[in-house]
């Protein structure tokens, strides 16, 4: 299995350390955040990834090449390495569900791919979650019960997901008028979820039938907003992380807690 981690964004929350430093290199007990998720999807046994890059890309480019333990060639590959290949936004921001479709060339064909956000840190065993994974999944999305604001929508006998809520506003998008969603289990998303590499083309026709590629040959969209539109076509699953622990560290009053917790997992 390949993975996709998603290191483009701005960092806007991170303020002023992002006026001078990519969201990706942000220090936790003085590792970049970058170098924590690497870690941990090698721990799971997965040695190839594919970065996403943007604001100060060259940055993180350099980063990654100053890196021994990281390659950017298959003819380098040796035990303990990780192969990262760069897919480059420097033109202009696609959002998550772009950028998996703007990095088709380098996850087609691998079967599966696992997706995290580089500013999510968490005691999930990864390896774990990629044998949940069903055979017929679209997509596997890790959700747990943690208090937010928005949730993911799901039917509690299939796990399959069936819409979306916001509870602050109330919006609610629902995959059709057949869901209950008095009956629905209400779940928040992790930004990790494991998609089949069938996905690609699906989100090519998706973009189409959005009239994405009118205006430009890169097609800008939430992967949110793709499950959501799309749910009621596909197999797309949640699986529910008991007790699992996870921080968002994209905001400057995250990162005292980032610390702590990293220390408390024995990640540093």
């Amino acid at each position: 299995m390949k993975a996709m981690i998603f290191a483009a964004g701005l960092g806007t929350r991170l303020k002023p350390i992002t006026d001078t430093l990519p969201k990706a290199l942000v220090p936790v007990c003085g590792r970049p955040l970058m170098e924590h998720v690497m870690h941990k999807l090698m721990a799971a046994g997965i040695t190839e990834s594919v970065v996403n890059v943007h604001h100060f890309a060259d940055k993180v480019e350099e980063w990654i090449g100053s890196q021994g333990w990281i390659c950017r060639d298959a003819a380098d590959m040796t035990e303990g390495k990780m192969m990262v290949q760069i897919s480059d936004e420097r033109t202009g921001l696609l959002e998550t569900g772009g950028a998996v479709l703007h990095a088709r060339q380098y996850l087609e064909g691998c079967g599966s791919f696992l997706i995290h956000n580089v500013d999510i840190l968490s005691d999930c065993d990864l390896s774990w979650f990629a044998s949940q994974v069903r055979p017929e999944a679209l997509a596997t999305l890790l959700v747990s019960r943690r208090k937010s604001s928005r949730y993911l929508m799901f039917d509690p006998q299939t796990m399959r997901m069936v819409g979306w809520v916001n509870e602050k506003t109330g919006e609610m998008r629902l995959a059709g008028p057949w869901v209950d969603e008095t009956k629905c289990l209400k779940l928040a998303f992790s930004g990790i979820h494991v998609m089949s590499d069938e996905i690609l083309e699906v989100m090519h026709g998706y973009a189409l039938r959005k009239g994405m590629y009118i205006a430009t040959d890169k097609p800008r969209f939430p992967i949110v907003d793709f499950y959501i539109d799309m749910c009621h076509l596909y197999n797309i699953y949640g699986v529910v992380a008991d007790d699992l622990h996870l921080l968002d560290v994209g905001k400057l009053d995250a990162l005292g807690p980032a610390e702590e917790f990293v220390r408390s997992e024995n990640m540093v």
